[in-house]
Protein backbone atom coordinates (compact mmCIF):
# COMPACT_ATOMS: atom_id res chain seq x y z
CA UNK A 1 0.00 0.00 0.00
CA UNK A 2 1.35 3.66 -0.91
CA UNK A 3 2.01 5.64 2.21
CA UNK A 4 2.57 9.36 0.75
CA UNK A 5 4.63 12.47 2.77
CA UNK A 6 1.87 14.56 1.46
CA UNK A 7 -1.47 13.41 0.77
CA UNK A 8 -2.58 13.07 -2.46
CA UNK A 9 -5.53 15.76 -2.40
CA UNK A 10 -3.70 17.80 0.20
CA UNK A 11 -3.62 21.74 -0.61
CA UNK A 12 0.28 21.83 -0.31
CA UNK A 13 0.23 19.63 -3.83
CA UNK A 14 -2.43 22.56 -5.05
CA UNK A 15 0.80 25.43 -4.36
CA UNK A 16 3.41 23.24 -5.28
CA UNK A 17 1.99 21.88 -8.77
CA UNK A 18 1.89 25.18 -10.32
CA UNK A 19 4.99 26.30 -12.31
CA UNK A 20 3.99 30.19 -11.27
CA UNK A 21 2.97 29.81 -8.03
CA UNK A 22 6.65 27.97 -7.27
CA UNK A 23 8.31 31.14 -9.02
CA UNK A 24 6.61 33.45 -6.94
CA UNK A 25 7.61 31.42 -3.50
CA UNK A 26 10.84 31.67 -4.88
CA UNK A 27 10.96 35.19 -5.43
CA UNK A 28 9.86 35.86 -1.83
CA UNK A 29 12.38 33.46 -0.85
CA UNK A 30 15.37 35.43 -2.76
CA UNK A 31 14.34 38.44 -0.54
CA UNK A 32 14.78 36.94 2.59
CA UNK A 33 17.84 35.04 1.33
CA UNK A 34 19.70 38.24 0.59
CA UNK A 35 18.93 39.28 4.56
CA UNK A 36 19.75 36.61 6.46
CA UNK A 37 22.28 36.86 9.02
CA UNK A 38 23.59 33.56 7.92
CA UNK A 39 23.49 34.40 4.09
CA UNK A 40 27.35 34.08 4.03
CA UNK A 41 27.17 30.03 4.09
CA UNK A 42 25.26 30.16 1.38
CA UNK A 43 28.44 32.27 -0.20
CA UNK A 44 30.65 29.49 1.25
CA UNK A 45 30.76 27.06 -2.16
CA UNK A 46 30.56 29.89 -4.43
CA UNK A 47 27.50 27.94 -6.29
CA UNK A 48 24.66 30.84 -5.25
CA UNK A 49 26.66 33.77 -6.48
CA UNK A 50 27.92 32.06 -9.74
CA UNK A 51 24.61 30.68 -10.45
CA UNK A 52 21.23 31.58 -8.36
CA UNK A 53 18.75 31.07 -11.05
CA UNK A 54 20.06 26.87 -11.17
CA UNK A 55 20.07 27.15 -7.16
CA UNK A 56 16.74 27.92 -7.14
CA UNK A 57 16.06 25.28 -9.59
CA UNK A 58 17.79 22.74 -7.59
CA UNK A 59 16.33 23.78 -4.43
CA UNK A 60 12.98 23.67 -5.99
CA UNK A 61 13.51 20.13 -7.36
CA UNK A 62 14.30 19.03 -3.67
CA UNK A 63 10.99 20.51 -1.99
CA UNK A 64 8.69 19.24 -5.22
CA UNK A 65 10.70 15.79 -4.56
CA UNK A 66 9.24 16.04 -1.20
CA UNK A 67 6.15 16.49 -1.71
CA UNK A 68 5.34 14.38 -4.32
CA UNK A 69 6.70 11.41 -3.38
CA UNK A 70 6.09 8.23 -1.37
CA UNK A 71 6.69 8.77 2.41
CA UNK A 72 9.90 6.57 2.00
CA UNK A 73 11.39 8.75 -0.78
CA UNK A 74 11.06 11.80 0.14
CA UNK A 75 12.66 10.80 3.73
CA UNK A 76 15.43 9.84 1.66
CA UNK A 77 15.98 13.35 0.07
CA UNK A 78 15.39 14.79 3.56
CA UNK A 79 18.29 12.78 4.77
CA UNK A 80 20.05 13.82 1.67
CA UNK A 81 19.67 17.82 2.21
CA UNK A 82 20.74 17.40 5.60
CA UNK A 83 23.94 15.24 4.21
CA UNK A 84 24.59 18.35 1.99
CA UNK A 85 24.38 20.93 4.85
CA UNK A 86 26.44 18.70 7.32
CA UNK A 87 29.27 18.69 4.33
CA UNK A 88 29.77 22.00 4.08
CA UNK A 89 29.82 22.00 7.97
CA UNK A 90 32.35 19.90 7.99
CA UNK A 91 34.27 21.74 5.21
CA UNK A 92 34.29 24.77 7.18
CA UNK A 93 35.12 23.23 10.36
CA UNK A 94 31.41 25.49 11.59
CA UNK A 95 27.94 24.85 12.32
CA UNK A 96 25.45 26.55 10.45
CA UNK A 97 23.22 28.48 13.48
CA UNK A 98 19.90 26.65 13.97
CA UNK A 99 18.00 30.05 13.62
CA UNK A 100 19.30 29.68 9.58
CA UNK A 101 18.27 26.91 9.30
CA UNK A 102 14.23 27.53 11.03
CA UNK A 103 14.29 30.61 9.22
CA UNK A 104 14.80 28.93 5.47
CA UNK A 105 12.03 26.43 6.94
CA UNK A 106 9.62 29.39 8.31
CA UNK A 107 9.93 31.34 4.90
CA UNK A 108 9.18 27.86 2.79
CA UNK A 109 5.86 27.99 5.33
CA UNK A 110 4.90 32.24 4.84
CA UNK A 111 5.63 32.19 0.81
CA UNK A 112 4.29 28.97 0.06
CA UNK A 113 0.48 30.50 1.67
CA UNK A 114 1.51 34.37 0.47
CA UNK A 115 2.19 33.36 -3.10
CA UNK A 116 -1.06 30.74 -3.55
CA UNK A 117 -3.09 33.94 -2.18
CA UNK A 118 -1.71 36.32 -4.37
CA UNK A 119 -2.31 33.97 -7.63
CA UNK A 120 -5.35 32.23 -6.44
CA UNK A 121 -7.38 32.57 -3.51
CA UNK A 122 -7.08 32.82 -0.05
CA UNK A 123 -6.59 29.79 2.40
CA UNK A 124 -8.75 29.09 5.23
CA UNK A 125 -6.98 28.35 8.40
CA UNK A 126 -7.26 24.96 8.09
CA UNK A 127 -5.12 24.99 4.68
CA UNK A 128 -2.25 27.06 6.91
CA UNK A 129 -1.95 24.56 9.32
CA UNK A 130 -1.67 21.72 6.62
CA UNK A 131 1.23 23.48 5.27
CA UNK A 132 2.47 24.13 8.29
CA UNK A 133 2.45 20.55 9.20
CA UNK A 134 4.51 19.03 5.98
CA UNK A 135 7.31 22.12 6.71
CA UNK A 136 7.39 20.96 10.37
CA UNK A 137 7.98 17.04 9.16
CA UNK A 138 10.48 18.30 6.88
CA UNK A 139 12.38 19.89 9.94
CA UNK A 140 11.32 17.42 12.36
CA UNK A 141 13.25 15.03 9.92
CA UNK A 142 15.80 17.20 10.12
CA UNK A 143 16.34 17.07 13.13
CA UNK A 144 16.09 21.17 13.70
CA UNK A 145 15.85 22.39 17.62
CA UNK A 146 13.27 24.95 18.67
CA UNK A 147 10.33 24.26 15.85
CA UNK A 148 7.10 25.57 17.10
CA UNK A 149 4.61 22.66 17.67
CA UNK A 150 1.72 24.37 15.74
CA UNK A 151 0.35 27.10 13.34
CA UNK A 152 -0.22 29.59 15.55
CA UNK A 153 3.09 29.42 17.67
CA UNK A 154 4.60 29.36 14.15
CA UNK A 155 3.01 33.08 13.58
CA UNK A 156 4.46 34.38 16.35
CA UNK A 157 7.87 33.15 15.99
CA UNK A 158 8.31 34.04 12.54
CA UNK A 159 7.34 37.47 13.69
CA UNK A 160 10.30 37.29 16.24
CA UNK A 161 12.26 35.89 13.36
CA UNK A 162 11.66 38.57 10.97
CA UNK A 163 12.50 40.78 13.86
CA UNK A 164 15.68 39.50 14.79
CA UNK A 165 17.50 37.29 11.96
CA UNK A 166 17.48 39.62 8.84
CA UNK A 167 19.69 42.19 8.10
CA UNK A 168 20.99 44.29 5.23
CA UNK A 169 24.11 43.48 4.57
CA UNK A 170 27.17 43.42 1.51
CA UNK A 171 26.22 40.07 0.72
CA UNK A 172 22.35 41.30 0.22
CA UNK A 173 23.46 43.78 -2.62
CA UNK A 174 25.82 41.64 -4.13
CA UNK A 175 23.12 39.05 -4.52
CA UNK A 176 20.77 41.39 -5.95
CA UNK A 177 23.72 42.20 -8.46
CA UNK A 178 23.70 38.07 -9.36
CA UNK A 179 19.99 38.23 -9.65
CA UNK A 180 20.01 41.55 -12.32
CA UNK A 181 23.43 39.84 -14.31
CA UNK A 182 21.71 36.40 -14.56
CA UNK A 183 18.09 37.71 -15.09
CA UNK A 184 18.52 40.58 -17.24
CA UNK A 185 17.13 43.90 -16.90
CA UNK A 186 14.05 43.44 -17.95
CA UNK A 187 13.06 40.23 -15.75
CA UNK A 188 15.11 41.74 -12.79
CA UNK A 189 12.89 44.48 -12.65
CA UNK A 190 9.51 41.97 -12.77
CA UNK A 191 11.35 39.76 -10.03
CA UNK A 192 11.38 43.21 -8.19
CA UNK A 193 7.82 44.36 -8.29
CA UNK A 194 6.90 40.79 -7.23
CA UNK A 195 8.63 40.42 -4.42
CA UNK A 196 7.60 43.96 -3.62
CA UNK A 197 3.37 42.67 -3.38
CA UNK A 198 4.48 38.87 -1.40
CA UNK A 199 6.99 39.95 1.41
CA UNK A 200 6.35 41.96 4.66
CA UNK A 201 6.38 45.71 5.32
CA UNK A 202 9.71 45.42 7.52
CA UNK A 203 11.28 43.49 4.76
CA UNK A 204 10.81 46.28 2.29
CA UNK A 205 12.42 48.88 3.58
CA UNK A 206 15.66 46.43 3.80
CA UNK A 207 16.22 45.54 0.66
CA UNK A 208 17.24 47.33 -3.04
CA UNK A 209 13.77 46.72 -4.39
CA UNK A 210 12.16 50.04 -4.72
CA UNK A 211 8.42 50.92 -3.24
CA UNK A 212 6.57 51.37 -6.36
CA UNK A 213 4.28 48.96 -7.05
CA UNK A 214 2.75 48.82 -10.20
CA UNK A 215 2.92 45.33 -10.95
CA UNK A 216 -0.79 44.88 -9.46
CA UNK A 217 -2.79 45.74 -12.71
CA UNK A 218 -0.73 43.39 -14.85
CA UNK A 219 -1.12 40.27 -12.03
CA UNK A 220 -5.01 41.04 -12.21
CA UNK A 221 -4.37 39.92 -16.33
CA UNK A 222 -2.25 37.30 -15.35
CA UNK A 223 -4.84 35.52 -13.44
CA UNK A 224 -7.19 35.90 -16.17
CA UNK A 225 -5.12 34.28 -18.38
CA UNK A 226 -5.15 31.59 -15.74
CA UNK A 227 -8.65 30.88 -16.12
CA UNK A 228 -8.64 30.55 -19.53
CA UNK A 229 -5.31 28.15 -19.62
CA UNK A 230 -3.36 31.03 -21.65
CA UNK A 231 -0.79 31.62 -18.71
CA UNK A 232 2.11 29.84 -20.34
CA UNK A 233 2.33 32.10 -23.20
CA UNK A 234 2.92 35.14 -20.91
CA UNK A 235 5.32 33.24 -18.73
CA UNK A 236 7.01 31.60 -21.92
CA UNK A 237 8.09 35.18 -22.51
CA UNK A 238 9.42 36.07 -19.63
CA UNK A 239 11.10 33.12 -18.62
CA UNK A 240 15.25 32.37 -19.62
CA UNK A 241 15.14 30.44 -22.34
CA UNK A 242 17.81 28.07 -20.75
CA UNK A 243 14.64 27.42 -17.78
CA UNK A 244 11.54 27.38 -20.00
CA UNK A 245 11.36 23.34 -19.92
CA UNK A 246 12.17 23.10 -16.19
CA UNK A 247 9.44 25.51 -15.39
CA UNK A 248 6.96 23.91 -17.82
CA UNK A 249 7.92 20.60 -15.89
CA UNK A 250 6.36 22.26 -12.63
CA UNK A 251 2.94 21.80 -13.90
CA UNK A 252 1.59 18.77 -12.01
CA UNK A 253 -2.00 19.71 -11.29
CA UNK A 254 -4.70 21.83 -13.37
Amino acid sequence: METWFVHKDSIVRKIWGRADTCLFIFAGAAAEFALNKAVDWLYFTGRLPADPLGRLFSTVAYARQIIFSEEAEALHAIDQITAIHRNVEKKRDAKIPDYAYRDVLFLLIAYSISAFELLDRKLSEKEKIEVFDVFYRVGARMQLEGLPFNYTEWEDMREEHLGQNLVRSGFTDDLYRQYKKHLGAIRYVILKQVQLQLVPAGIKKMLPIGKSAWLTPFLWLYKLLRRVKFEALLRNILLPPAYKIRVQQMNVVN
